[in-house]
């Protein structure tokens, strides 16, 4: 479940987003592997979500380590808003 303000990052294969999670748990940022919102397209089907606090942490890390995601989206009330990556 993706609740009201939490970001959702679309990857392009199933690779990068498994690698993306290791990444992240690695160094123990708050995430989770989720299957991708219907309302979103996915090559691979997953996605990882993310509080908007962790957010810049979470896309610096993923960033620095050259796997930034497809797309970034954040939950508005019943939509999904894409939005742009943070600049480190």
């Amino acid at each position: 479940m993706v609740n009201e303000g939490d970001f959702v990052a679309i990857f392009n294969s199933v690779h990068r987003v498994m690698k993306a999670e290791k990444l992240l748990k690695g160094g123990q940022l708050p995430m989770l592997l989720i299957p991708a919102p219907r309302a979103l397209s996915s090559d691979c089907g997953l996605a990882i979500r993310y509080s908007a606090t962790d957010r810049p942490q979470v896309e610096a890390l993923l960033a620095g380590s050259s796997l930034l995601p497809e797309e970034i989206f954040c939950k508005s009330g019943d939509r999904f808003v894409k939005v742009e990556r943070l600049t480190p």
